[in-house]
């Protein structure tokens, strides 16, 4: 039945009078006007319709703008943390030292309402360095240090930690989910990431040709912003769902002369802090956006005491 036109049809038939009644306005839809009658019954009925439809989302007799695309993506939920086992230690081998820090992880349940047409989006996670604190320690000697010479001179406020492959994406696997049209029902999956530092320091200074064991401490910190995004495959146009803050810090004091599996040990903080997902996103800078990613662009330098830097391993990719 075409409720607009019932509407019409018994208001017209029962007024002598026309006088014009409020107008019923929503996002999206047109102004509609409603005729008061004589009938005190009549406009009791023309109300309750006019209301329910309202309540439904507009009237019926008028065509109604869709939502905005982008602003119907909806994230049902969204979880991040980092684990609380604390940083292990490896010293089996006499050449380096390792350590595993605890995973962050991320994932979120993400529905798509229904696409008309060839569109496609992308939902996923996207991840940047903000801040990153890599030393390692060689007594009175000096330091190596890993560095992203741009995050550092200030040039960028944050640098791609993609997986150097899929840009922006962090990865491409359980990261992102794309969803086609045409579809007719909403479509709800998960995209999850995870995220941990697994390195190996040389127990001898690394510009040396001598393998004594002079590595006496590690000093990590590292800050990054992970985004939950989705992005028009066809247009680009890119949403920002979520923002969420983590950070990394450890520290490691080392005793280089006693016995190998006996020298290492973990210092404060042994849990991390865990991460904030924000009530207001931040933007994407867009240097966490392209190439080069953090693996690509980070240097190893040799900073002895009282004497220039020297580069060990140079940026695969500036």
């Amino acid at each position: 039945m075409d409720i607009a036109k019932e509407i019409y049809h018994l208001s017209y038939s029962h007024r002598d009078e026309v006088s014009p009644g409020r107008d019923l306005q929503g996002p999206g839809r047109r102004n509609a006007q409603v005729f008061m009658c004589r009938r005190p019954q009549d406009c009791l009925s023309l109300l309750e319709i006019a209301l329910v439809l309202n309540t439904m989302g507009c009237i019926h007799s008028l065509s109604c703008k869709p939502k905005v695309f982008r602003e119907s993506i909806a994230v049902l939920d969204i979880k991040a943390s980092i684990d609380s086992t604390p940083t292990s230690i490896d010293e089996s081998s006499s050449v380096v030292l390792r350590y595993r820090t605890p995973h962050f992880r991320a994932s979120a349940q993400v529905l798509v309402p229904p696409i008309s047409g060839k569109d496609s989006w992308r939902v996923g996670w996207i991840q940047a360095c903000n801040h990153m604190e890599f030393y390692n320690h060689y007594g009175d000697l000096g330091m190596s240090s890993w560095e992203l010479p741009d995050l550092l001179n200030g040039k960028i406020p944050a640098i791609s930690d993609s997986d150097g492959v899929n840009y922006p994406w962090y990865g491409n696997t359980t990261e992102t989910c794309t969803v086609t049209g045409p579809t007719k029902r909403d479509t709800k999956f998960t995209v999850s990431m995870n995220d941990n530092f697994y390195p190996s320091v040389t127990w001898a200074v690394p510009v040396s040709d001598s393998n004594v064991p002079m590595l006496t401490g590690i000093q990590r910190d590292q800050s990054f912003t992970t985004w939950l995004v989705a992005i028009n495959m066809v247009s680009g146009d890119l949403v920002i769902l979520h923002t969420i803050k983590w950070r990394m810090k450890l520290e490691i004091e080392i005793k280089p002369t006693l016995l190998l599996g006996q020298r290492a040990k973990l210092q404060e903080p042994f849990a991390q802090e865990q991460p904030q997902v924000l009530d207001k996103n931040e933007p994407i800078p867009p240097s966490a956006l392209v190439k080069p990613n953090a693996n690509d662009a980070q240097v190893l330098m040799w900073r002895p005491k009282n004497k220039p830097a020297v580069v060990v391993i140079p940026p695969k990719r500036r």
